[in-house]
């Protein structure tokens, strides 16, 4: 009795440490955003955003038997290709994450893809990243995204400016993939449309004088110059010389320009300019934001809301599977994502958690309104702001 008393006790104790061990589990997810660099007033709540939807999950105890999700930063400088994808390396092989929410800018995201996502088979799932090039990119099924390309801003944008009348644009674009591509996209659409687009010019990042190019649009001319640029870097230069030398008055400012930066750059200069950048007026866009004031960020932002869906995506595709191997829980993705299930909101991560590890279906729908298409890719809502009393806010939806 007493030898099956002690095996009965070392079983019990083998089977405590098991359920210790599995509630112990730690999942890592990469956060990779430039949190220096020409999108750095913007990136501070891309990354809170994703770590709140960690934290909302790791609180819940329900993925994957409770498994715990640690946030671990890189900086992809938005740039720098070289130190982006160092940084992600060392995110993969060093910290061992299970998945990147990132990364944020399209060149340095295209190379985090190819040199480090695909060689080591890790998901990627970028909230900010909206080259058309991505869309066709080789990912061997890793790379999702839940901000919509620029093709599609194209059509916003020409939209918008033709909704105000506006026939004859000035264009210029900061010297990158995300810049060309959307550039192209927009040319596309508003010719297609009828528009005229009297120059499409490109600018280069980190000069201290944009006369001269500024110099170039005015002598085109046009009734809006479409600054397809950084809101921390030439974009926001370019306007600083079209204001000061009298070339333009008025501004579209596409994604890559709208952050409280411009605020405080420019002020009621801006009064009468006008832009878009991804967001909807969706029941979870609204809890997203309370949410984010209750952690203490701006959860207006641009992409943040696109951030926390990254991030919760991975997670649920995760339970999906039964796996954090990115290998194992990749193909869940767009079934988390999209319908048919019981639609999720944030907040609610541990309600679709429990579905998921019940056998049931959910429908993501987070706080951007997630719709994935095609190559895994967000079918595309947008938020159209304008500039009143010095500051920019949300007039309508798209």
């Amino acid at each position: 009795m007493k030898k099956l008393m002690m095996a009965t006790t070392a079983m019990t104790m083998l089977a405590g440490a098991a359920f210790a061990d599995a509630h112990s589990e730690e999942v890592k997810i990469g956060v990779i955003l430039g949190f220096t660099g020409p999108l750095e007033s913007i990136t501070p709540a891309m990354g809170d955003g994703a770590e709140l939807a960690m934290a909302e999950v790791t609180e819940s105890g329900a993925l994957l038997g409770g498994a715990k999700v640690t946030s671990v930063r890189g900086d992809s400088t938005c740039i720098d290709a070289g130190a982006a994808t160092t940084a992600a390396e060392r995110l993969v092989t060093s910290d061992n994450v299970n998945a990147i929410m990132g990364a944020d800018c399209s060149g340095v995201t295209g190379a985090i893809l190819q040199n480090v996502a695909r060689p080591n088979g890790v998901v990627m799932i970028s909230p900010s990243a909206t080259s058309p090039g991505l869309s066709t990119a080789e990912d061997d099924g890793l790379f999702f995204r839940t901000a919509p390309s620029d093709a599609r801003q194209g059509v916003i944008m020409t939209e918008i400016l033709q909704d105000r009348g506006i026939s004859e644009v000035a264009l210029t674009y900061t010297n990158n993939d995300y810049g060309k591509g959307l550039a192209d996209s927009f040319q596309a659409a508003f010719e297609v449309a009828g528009g005229t687009v009297t120059i499409s010019a490109a600018h280069e990042d980190g000069k201290a004088d944009y006369s001269a190019e500024v110099g170039a649009l005015a002598s085109a001319g046009g009734e809006v110059l479409v600054v397809a640029g950084y809101v921390d870097q030439g974009g926001s230069g370019v306007i600083r010389s079209a204001l000061d030398s009298g070339a333009f008055d008025t501004f579209y400012v596409p994604d890559g320009m709208v952050g409280v930066k411009l605020n405080e750059n420019f002020g009621d200069e801006l009064n009468g300019s006008f832009g878009a950048y991804p967001g909807t007026d969706s029941p979870g866009a609204a809890k997203f934001v309370e949410m984010a004031s209750e952690a203490g960020f701006d959860g207006t932002g641009a992409f943040s809301p696109e951030s926390y869906d990254a991030a919760a995506l991975i997670m649920l595709a995760m339970q999906a599977a039964g796996s954090s191997a990115s290998a194992d829980f990749k193909d869940h993705v767009m079934d988390v994502a999209n319908a048919p299930g019981t639609e999720i909101f944030p907040g609610e991560l541990q309600k679709g958690l429990e579905l998921l590890a019940a056998g049931e279906e959910i429908d993501y729908v987070g706080a951007s309104a997630v719709e994935l298409i095609g190559p895994g890719e967000s079918a595309g809502n947008y938020q159209e702001v304008e500039f009143a009393d010095g500051v920019y806010s949300t007039i309508g939806y798209r």
